[in-house]
């Protein structure tokens, strides 16, 4: 009976913070540091290796998509809240007097830090605007 080929020596030199986290992973393993360092040599050199880094970008290209998909709907909500907004302000505030509106823009600044401060508080603990809307409503005709 013949005996199996006798493994051949190589040295490498690795950056410390490779060989920081080689090291890590081998311990956690409860492996060598050689054994993992020619797994990752064998599965870099194996034929399948370019199915696999293809599967990985496009794992990583599909979860992009879906961020930007919910992107997408998170800023067309932002749009149309602020549109419906607008015209429900502009249609229900009349102008105001000009004594009343001297007033009026004196307690703005005091207005706007407290919508600051509300808005902080929601930002903070929820609920978001995006879960409160459903994305099953079917459109039901132009408000307004």
């Amino acid at each position: 009976m013949s005996k199996p080929p006798r493994k051949q020596r190589l040295s490498v030199y690795l950056d410390p913070a490779v060989m920081g986290r080689l090291a890590e992973h081998a311990a956690r393993r409860d492996h060598s540091r050689s054994l993992i360092a020619e797994a990752a040599i064998e599965s870099f050199l194996s034929p399948d290796s370019a199915e696999r880094q293809e599967a990985v970008v496009t794992k990583r290209l599909d979860q992009l998509d879906r961020r930007m998909t919910r992107l997408e709907r998170d800023v067309g909500i932002s749009v149309e809240t602020l549109a419906v907004f607008i015209r429900f302000w502009l249609s229900t505030t009349p102008a105001l007097p000009e004594p009343a509106a001297q007033a009026a823009r004196a307690k703005t600044g005091e207005r706007y830090d407290q919508f600051v401060t509300a808005l902080g508080r929601r930002l903070a603990k929820g609920p978001k605007l995006r879960q409160e809307i459903s994305e099953d409503v079917s459109p039901q005709g132009d408000e307004g």
